[in-house]
């Protein structure tokens, strides 16, 4: 893989490297600042933040994260590189045909941008956006509102979907290779996720836009996954590989509550979710979450299991979008109305989408209908939204920011606040990078003062616009 990082240059704050100059844009080529962009969707899943507010791997022995004590994020990088090489594309006078149709090469772009944003703006809530990369115009951008970030996203991806043509393949894409279809679907069911996120705080809009999403065709199976492919080579290499094997820290177990939940009902992903405690004869064990680090050292290394070794091999591959997201989502819409069909719908969806999900992470449907027949498992229309929002967190195991993000949706899974953390509730947002309030000062304050339920304290507990 070309890794482009010093194109653009890295920097902490809105500056020259931070904004491009759309009357100068990079002299790298577009398929090498694709591929440096598509390179950052690795950095978007393998987080042990979103992991750890998810409660899917708990810390072993340094428990600081699980217990909320981090505060500010820095949202840098996201601008400086990925975000950056993307507006370089877009801000092209020319584009050269060998290369990509004009039209293909603009689409890309735009859903890939589309994407970093709404990661974003899930994560901070208000972000900058309009006004951000613009260059010496505009070194201090304000910061725009969720809501209407959200309002121009999907704006963006279905204009995206449409631009796509016939002609040459967009180069440099190490996603799709230069499937133009996928790069459809991709942006179709993006915006189905997108739209269920407004099922509290907009059902109307909602509704119109994952019905118009789904009618522009989504993915179609687990072959039209987003996955980032890593490489079994040092400088691509799976962010948990080079935890586990390069800094031999084994500091992440699988969690106490998705062992807890997954155990009992034998499902069949749990073995490549976790291994086996070394200890003989022990079957597997979630750690404690949120536990002080001082108990945490209280469990042997050899009582607990760790995070699965396929999920942490060198070239393991990283889940951005799956298909078996999308079926939960059908499912979930199928549920609540916004869809025809009610619980037959619903029930259709959600079988498909566990089954597509132990596809996906055994590379077998084999178990999938058996554990589908269980009580708990079984659809259940009186307790569907439990069983969708359950079955989702246990798919988006190491998506955690996804698994959050639903969770501050629905309610699903039922977690419990960290319990040595003093009664400090589960993060809501995650607070602007500390830099942010000397450089940017006045919009930062702005923004700050803005959203409801922060009250002027840029900390955890504020919640995002869709969060109800």
């Amino acid at each position: 893989m070309l890794i482009l990082g010093g194109l653009l240059g890295s920097c902490s704050k809105f500056n020259d490297d931070i904004n491009v100059d759309p009357n100068k844009p990079s002299t790298a080529s577009n398929p090498q600042l694709l591929t440096y962009a598509i390179s950052g969707l690795a950095s978007t899943i393998e987080s042990p933040n979103g992991v750890l507010y998810a409660q899917q791997l708990s810390e072993k022995p340094y428990t600081d994260a699980s217990r909320y004590t981090i505060i500010s994020f820095d949202f840098y990088d996201l601008y400086t590189a990925y975000l950056a090489n993307l507006q370089s594309i877009l801000a092209s006078r020319t584009f050269a045909d060998v290369e990509g149709s004009p039209a293909n090469q603009q689409a890309v772009s735009r859903i890939l941008r589309a994407y970093y944003y709404w990661f974003m703006t899930d994560r901070w809530g208000d972000i900058p956006y309009k006004e951000a990369l613009q260059g010496k115009d505009n070194f201090t951008p304000r910061y725009d509102k969720q809501q209407d970030i959200y309002t121009d996203l999907f704006k963006e991806l279905k204009e995206a979907a449409l631009q796509i043509d016939n002609g040459t393949p967009v180069k440099g894409d190490i996603l799709f290779g230069g499937d133009m279809v996928k790069w459809k679907r991709f942006a179709n069911s993006m915006r189905v996720l997108m739209a269920l996120r407004l099922s509290k705080i907009d059902p109307a809009k909602g509704k119109t836009e994952l019905n118009d999403a789904m009618t522009m065709g989504g993915f179609t199976g687990n072959a039209d996954n987003v996955v980032y492919k890593h490489i079994a080579e040092a400088a691509n290499e799976n962010y948990w590989y080079n935890v586990f094997s390069v800094l031999n820290r084994r500091w992440y177990c699988i969690s106490q509550p998705m062992v807890d939940f997954m155990r009992p009902l034998r499902d069949p992903r749990l073995p490549v979710f976790a291994d086996k405690p070394d200890r003989a004869g022990v079957d597997y064990v979630g750690m404690p979450y949120g536990i002080t680090g001082d108990k945490a050292q209280n469990f042997p290394s050899d009582s607990v299991s760790y995070l699965g070794a396929r999920i942490r091999a060198q070239d393991a591959p990283s889940y951005v979008m799956t298909y078996a997201q999308l079926l939960f989502a059908y499912a979930e819409a199928a549920r609540i109305g916004w869809i025809p069909g009610g619980d037959g719908t619903a029930a259709g969806y959600y079988q498909q989408a566990v089954t597509a999900s132990v596809s996906q992470w055994t590379g077998s449907e084999n178990g999938a209908a058996t554990y589908l027949a269980q009580p708990g498992v079984s659809y259940d229309p009186a307790n569907a939204l439990r069983q969708i929002g359950y079955q989702r967190w246990v798919h988006l195991y190491m998506n955690g920011y996804e698994a959050w993000a639903e969770w501050r949706r629905t309610g699903f899974p039922l977690l419990q606040p960290a319990p040595d953390n003093g009664n400090v509730p589960i993060p809501r947002r995650q607070g602007y990078p500390v830099k942010e309030r000397n450089i940017n000062t006045a919009h930062y304050n702005d923004a700050v003062n803005a959203q409801p339920g922060l009250n002027g304290r840029d900390d955890l507990n504020g919640r995002v616009w869709w969060d109800r």
